[in-house]
């Protein structure tokens, strides 16, 4: 059976969805055959529209209902009262009653009704007999859009407020164990809020409307909206606004409105805080680029302003409007202190009309965000209390060309401060270290090969210039500057290393060369005097070269190339090789502790600072994949924040128990081989600044000396990163600090345990440096090898110092079977007589390198090792009496913890060699004595 209620509620139904038909078919519709010619006679109609097809879909919602309500009281054993639409839909009858209602009361706020009615008044006088059934209780002599008005609202009221009766009278009704009961329970209390939602709409909407009436047109253009709704006027409940002096507080649903005089101050509720610490005489509110403070004489008017701001900026936050009424549901009295949303500044200064759109905190970004300019800047990273701070990616347009500069940077305070990657329009790179926005620091700043002057510096920078230790190669010159910097200018002791193999040590002022300076060319020729800025001999000098010394006044002219006026001295004894040949340069001119200072310090910074993982990109920098499309450039994918941190804590923690010798060395080695730990980091900066220095136009013999003392300090740094992190983590752990080590422990781990595992890294511009370094003596060995294959047997073992009873009887003859194993043995011999020790390939690759970046060659074992090949027994027996131990010819790479050459281990046919060596050398006039001598200009020499 069905209860009474039902049989209501179906007659409630039927009268609503016909009062809904004669709505829309005798005002709605023709309210939209206005044709308006104005804007806010076109955004009347627009709202009408609007308000006609929720009327269609509030009518289509109620036959639905009525069907359902229809077929339950024709068959009600066979269906059950929650298959009523009111029932199993109510949310969704609840959506469509209120969007009904928002658009009603948007017409209302803007006088829809009255300016579509006031357009065809004629009609609607006509009409008013028509609608009186709709517009019961309305005074015949009120105006048509009042009444269309009240003819709209009136039906609804009444129809939401007998739902919401005759459900509870429903609810009231059945068992507590019906099917239906929690259905019906729903859906009473939704309709029951849906009368105070209504009530409160309504109310706002005619305080909104009425508030219009009261400013002026310029004001009222500059404020109405038809979603905007009035919540408190100053002049209902009277406060005061400090500093601003605000004549009128408006608070809205969105915005907070101040009038002064004729100025408008808005400020969007999603950017408004209520600070909660301030005491109860005054209200304190902030904004992105304004805070000021309401007071009032009455703390009563205080707590309503507080309270319903509050209210306002939590609805606003949500998005939506508070059902059943303003601040339902609102768990804390206190507006959220963290939120996201946009805002475009206003004020003078840096930020002037930017947009900045993330994450803010008491009226300041902080956080992730993005912050735009008009002409194209932008910089996506992380902000604090309103300035940029940590990552970061900032995007510069050029003013000239369809290019920009891109800074991957770390911030602090609103500048670049720490490691960074900045790719310029231009095409250059910077990879390197900021402070203050300024390169500042270690730093590589290099250009694209497409430069017409291709460069590149890796070295120190000081507030934005070059300062201090630096490399700077020359791409367009050939030439690779090695020294000190002041002020972006070579200033100092400094090398200057060409690809022709010259090499120049002097000093430097303002960029140019000053004084006496020393210059050894390829040949092992010694000049010692002042040049001009291209190596040319100019002024006092002397030179040095193998059987003369010339000492005098130099100068050059493009026709008469390179000349000279002093004292030649034919007389003078060869310049010993072992002087001139291996003499290194830079030695003592730059303190191996200080040069790259830059590279140490950050890791030290990190160290000291306890190893903080949000501070390893900034202090031991990151990688991110080169990016030139504008587009593109703010992707920048790195690891993780998190990711960084929890790895920071298991590297300490691996450090903290791999301490013993056998565990330490793999716990090394397994550090120094990643490139996500800092040591591994540590390591391979190292590694690019030695191949800055010493690879490609640095590969010289007369640096030799530079490179081994860079690798043993940068072992002495590896171990003491080692053991600062060490003391971090015994520290992290609560355990006791390791004590200090003595010289001689620091110096076994540094050159037994560091420098083993480190050296593969430098092995290759170390062993090419070593190559060029004894390419004398390799050259020299490979000619007396295929001069002693022309000895006689005999002749060759007395020039050998063989005694005459190891001597065979006769001389050796071999079968044909013999004669054709021999060659390949001999063969053998000259090879191994080559061929330094080291990982198989490496000297033939280090070779190949020389001469691709220098232009020349390391000689190998020449075509004279082949003419062992002819004298098959002369070569056997060398093998037999040259070379007693197994392997005493191959030399090992040179060793940085050992200055001075390596023992070669030649057997005793070497010093023989060498003196004929020696005497063949005294009669050669090479390189620069012939260019003396047909004066050409030195470059071309």
């Amino acid at each position: 059976m069905c209860s009474p209620e039902e049989a209501a509620l179906l007659q409630l139904e039927e009268v609503f969805s016909a009062t809904l038909a004669r709505i829309s078919n005798r005002v709605l519709q023709p309210l939209l055959t206005a044709e308006p010619s104005d804007p806010q006679g076109r955004e009347c109609l627009r709202l009408l529209q609007q308000l006609h097809g929720c009327a269609q879909q509030l009518w289509e919602v109620t036959e639905r209902s009525l069907r359902a309500l229809r077929e339950r009281l024709r068959h009600p054993d066979a269906i059950g009262l929650e298959s009523l639409l009111l029932l199993l839909e109510a949310d969704h009858v609840l959506q469509v009653h209120m969007e009904y209602i928002e658009s009603y009361t948007s017409c209302v706020v803007v006088q829809a009704f009255q300016k579509a009615a006031k357009q065809r008044s004629r009609y609607w006088r006509d009409q008013r007999k028509d609608l009186r059934q709709l517009l019961w209780g309305v005074s015949p002599k009120g105006s048509m859009g009042t009444a269309l008005v009240q003819a709209l609202r009136q039906p609804l009221t009444h129809h939401v407020q007998k739902y919401a009766l005759l459900l509870l009278s429903l609810r009231d009704t059945i068992g507590e164990c019906h099917p239906a009961r929690e259905l019906v329970v729903h859906a009473a209390t939704l309709f029951g809020d849906l009368q105070s939602f209504m009530k409160q709409a309504l109310d706002q909407a005619e305080a909104t409307q009425a508030l219009w009436h009261t400013l002026s047109s310029r004001l009222r253009d500059a404020l109405c909206t038809p979603a905007r709704r009035l919540l408190q006027d100053s002049q209902d409940v009277p406060v005061t606004v400090t500093p601003l002096r605000a004549e009128r507080a408006l608070l809205f649903d969105d915005v907070l409105v101040l009038l002064q005089g004729h100025s408008v101050h808005t400020f969007d509720l999603k950017l408004v805080w209520v600070d909660p610490e301030q005491d109860g005489c005054a209200v304190h509110l902030l904004t992105p680029e304004e805070e000021f403070f309401f007071g009032s004489k009455s703390p009563q008017d205080l707590v309503v302003w507080r309270h319903m701001v509050t209210q306002a900026v939590c609805q606003a936050l949500r998005g939506k409007k508070d059902f059943p009424v303003l601040g339902a549901g609102l768990v804390s009295c206190e507006t959220p202190t963290c939120r996201s949303g946009a805002y475009t500044f206003r004020a003078e200064g840096r930020l002037c009309q930017a947009t900045y759109e993330g994450e803010w905190c008491r009226g300041r970004p902080h956080g992730k965000g993005t912050l735009k300019w008009p002409d194209g800047q932008n910089h996506v990273g992380s902000f604090c209390q309103g300035l940029e701070h940590g990552f970061g990616v900032c995007l510069v347009p050029q003013a000239s060309e369809d290019k920009f500069d891109c800074y991957k940077c770390h911030w602090r305070e609103g500048s670049m401060c720490g490691y960074g990657i900045c790719e310029y329009g231009t095409g250059e790179e910077y990879k390197g270290y900021f402070q203050a926005g300024l390169r500042h620091g270690f730093g590589v700043l290099e250009s694209t090969r497409q430069d017409p002057h291709p460069c590149k510096y890796t070295g120190h920078w000081e507030r934005g210039q070059r300062s201090g230790y630096g490399i700077q190669e020359d791409g367009d010159r050939g030439e690779r500057y090695i020294g000190m910097w002041q002020a972006d200018q070579r200033h100092g002791p400094g090398l200057i290393v060409t690809q022709a193999g010259v090499c120049y040590q002097g000093t430097f002022q303002a960029d140019k060369m000053v004084g006496p300076g020393t210059l050894l060319s390829e040949d092992d020729s010694l000049y010692e005097g002042t040049f001009t800025r291209d190596l040319t001999l100019l002024g006092k000098g002397k030179l040095t070269s193998y059987g003369f010394t010339l000492e005098g006044s130099f100068g050059s002219g493009a026709q008469r190339g390179l000349y000279t006026q002093g004292v030649l001295d034919m007389a003078t004894l060869p310049p010993d090789p072992s002087s001139t040949c291996k003499r290194q340069l830079g030695l003592g001119a730059f303190p191996v502790e200080s040069r790259w200072q830059g590279v140490y310090g950050p890791f030290r910074d990190f160290v000291r600072a306890g190893c903080p993982g949000d501070l390893q990109e900034a202090l031991l920098g990151f990688h991110v994949q080169s990016l030139r499309e504008s587009q593109e450039y703010l992707c920048c994918e790195r690891t993780p924040l998190d990711d960084s941190v929890g790895r920071m804590e298991d590297i300490l923690e691996e450090v903290a128990q791999h301490r013993e010798p056998e565990a330490l060395q793999q716990c090394l080695r397994k550090a120094l081989s990643s490139s996500l730990h800092p040591l591994g980091k540590l390591l391979r900066t190292l590694m690019l600044t030695f191949q800055a220095t010493y690879a490609g136009f640095g590969a010289n013999k007369h640096l030799q000396g530079l490179a081994q003392e860079e690798v043993k300090q940068h072992a002495r740094e590896l171990w003491a990163a080692y053991r600062g992190l060490l003391q971090v983590a015994l520290q992290r752990k609560g355990e006791a600090p390791e004590e200090e080590e003595d010289v001689e422990t620091r110096n076994r781990q540094v050159h037994g345990l560091v420098l083993p595992l480190m050296l593969p890294s430098f092995y290759s511009e170390l062993f090419t440096l070593y190559l060029l370094l004894h390419e004398r003596e390799d050259r020299l060995y490979s000619q007396g090898i295929a001069n002693l294959s022309l000895f006689p047997d005999i002749q060759l073992l007395e020039h050998l110092d063989v005694q005459k009873h190891l001597w065979p009887r006769e001389d050796l003859t071999l079968t044909t079977n013999q004669l054709k194993t021999l060659p390949g043995v001999c063969h053998r011999v000259s090879a191994e007589d080559h061929h330094h020790s080291g990982p198989p390939g490496e000297a033939g690759g280090a070779g190949e390198d020389i001469r691709r970046d220098r232009g020349h060659g390391v000689p190998g074992a020449g075509p004279g090792a082949q003419a062992a090949h002819g004298r098959p027994a002369a070569a056997a027996h060398l093998r037999g009496v040259a070379r007693p131990n197994p392997a005493p010819g191959s030399r090992a790479p040179p060793d940085p913890g050992h200055d001075g050459p390596q023992p070669h281990g030649r057997p005793s046919c070497y010093q023989h060699i060498q003196r004929d060596g020696r005497h063949a050398s005294t009669a050669h006039r090479p390189g620069l004595q012939g260019a003396l001598v047909a004066r050409p200009p030195l470059d071309q020499a």
